[in-house]
């Protein structure tokens, strides 16, 4: 880009989206120093800058141009809450536009880990989450995706050591951006998370998980499965009319064989459902081949839904068949039950309340 170009008057280029490579390039393009950008590059995402202006070392001239040339993203917290039961805190978050997105910040023995969501909305449609119910509004830019840990950092002033991308939208419908960011939380230039310590979930977009096995990320890849049979599964997640068990298997043992990551395939429980003896059977078979964990997750109740949560000792027996068959399980902490934790739940309250 020109120096005439970049200050043109046009449609501002979103700054926090940039690779430091293209900052780079923009800046020295515009006649600026190759240095500037990785200075600029650690104020967005170390130091976590609230504007151009806290720039300090930057000249006032050079911060006048990122001014008028591009858009710095920033969210704006419009509801907290705090779990007297366990400390999460759920973020409800305006993004520029006003549409609302949710985060989780929870404390685990291991560190802080942060839930975030990938879109406004979600076109998935499964019939037990609370995110689906007003449809896919837009996908998150890139830095949308970061800002929810970065504005979360800044409130709380914790550390995070792990990052999940299961919130509200499916990671992969929104491929581009999802890549992107992934690149840039684990780059050595901004927070530098280990890629290790990342995991993403989908509920089984086949040629997207073949994608980004090639990407050679370190990753963890989570499965939303859900049901272990066509017919089950079609009855409460709608990907099912597109893509087989089958198939998805496929497409995570690919994964799998290409990263060397181990899987995960999370299994929410609704009673009368998916829970009984034959579904651990099922489950158990499709888990062995791969190795991977099974995380058992009791359905968080949505009242637009109707569906029931598993009661204890049939979690615990649905538990003790799968071990029994050699399947590592865990059965996932119930975080926040008492401030709207599953997903998709403050920002509906909002929206209805609105």
């Amino acid at each position: 880009m020109a120096e005439q170009e970049l200050n043109a008057k046009s449609k501002k280029t979103d700054i926090k989206s940039l690779t430091e490579e293209e900052l780079e390039k923009i800046l020295v393009e515009s006649g600026e120093k190759k240095y500037r950008a990785s200075q600029i590059y650690r104020w967005m995402h170390v130091e976590l800058a609230a504007c151009f202006d806290d720039m300090t070392n930057l000249p006032k001239s050079l911060r006048q141009k990122l001014e008028d040339n591009f858009e710095y993203t920033r969210l704006r917290c419009v509801d907290r809450q705090i779990s007297k039961v366990d400390g999460t805190q759920k973020f409800l978050f305006a993004l520029p536009d006003d549409n609302l997105v949710e985060s989780v910040f929870m404390k685990y023995r291991f560190g802080n880990s942060i839930c975030i969501s990938s879109q406004v909305g979600c076109r998935m449609g499964c019939r037990f989450c609370a995110s689906t119910l007003g449809g896919l509004e837009r996908n998150l830019a890139t830095s949308e995706m970061l800002e929810q840990i970065y504005e979360i950092r800044r409130i709380t002033g914790e550390k995070i050591s792990h990052v999940v991308v299961m919130g509200t939208g499916e990671p992969l419908d929104n491929y581009d951006n999802a890549v992107k960011f992934l690149r840039l939380l684990s780059g050595e230039g901004g927070m530098n998370l280990s890629q290790r310590s990342i995991t993403l979930s989908t509920c089984g977009i086949v040629p997207r998980i073949y994608d980004l096995a090639d990407e050679k990320f370190a990753i963890n890849l989570a499965l939303s499965l859900h049901a272990v049979t066509d017919a089950k599964r079609r009855e409460i997640m709608p990907i099912a009319e597109k893509y087989s068990i089958s198939e998805i298997m496929k497409a995570m043992k690919y994964y799998f064989d290409t990263t060397g990551r181990q899987v995960t395939f999370e299994y929410t429980l609704i009673r009368g459902v998916n829970d009984s003896i034959d579904d651990a059977t099922g489950l158990s078979a499709l888990a062995r081949p791969l190795g991977a964990l099974v995380n058992l997750i009791p359905v968080n109740p949505v009242k637009e839904r109707g569906f029931v949560q598993t009661d204890a000792p049939a979690v615990a027996s649905f538990k003790n068949k799968l071990e029994n068959s050699g399947i590592n399980v865990t059965i996932r902490r119930e975080m926040g039950r008492d401030i709207d934790g599953a997903c998709g739940q403050l920002r509906r309250r909002h929206l209805v309340k609105s």
